[in-house]
């Protein structure tokens, strides 16, 4: 589904892309580059960039760095996803902390969202 789009976050998505965080590499490059899934990154949406968007599943995937454990960030956080769900998305959140260290556990929690199994991943 298209949605509308704020265009002066575009030049903000773009930089965003090739600015990735190491988590946000890390998840793109040894996962979500390989699901048999359109993936886009720091895809712009209504007046948000998200950090990785499944068109197809209505899915958002973002990844939370230590900045989102202040409350007034987590309270834009879940205005954020009030935002998005009213758009019919779902959105899973993450910590840098859960990538680093429960990789494996993450990739079978957005795999289980998207209704898929380690079978389906293609092989890089």
């Amino acid at each position: 589904m298209k949605y509308n789009y704020n265009k002066n976050y575009v030049p903000l998505a773009q930089q965003l892309r090739k600015e990735m965080t190491p988590e946000e590499k890390h998840l793109w490059y040894d996962f979500l580059k390989n699901l048999p899934l359109t993936v886009n990154r720091q895809k712009n949406i209504g007046n948000f960039i998200v950090d990785f968007y499944i068109a197809s599943k209505s899915i958002v995937i973002e990844i939370d760095g230590r900045q989102h454990e202040v409350l007034e960030h987590n309270e834009k956080d879940t205005e954020r996803d009030y935002g998005l769900s009213k758009l019919g998305i779902k959105v899973l959140r993450y910590t840098n902390k859960s990538i680093n260290k429960n990789f494996c556990d993450v990739c079978e929690d957005i795999l289980t969202h998207l209704g898929l199994t380690w079978r389906d991943v293609r092989k890089s």
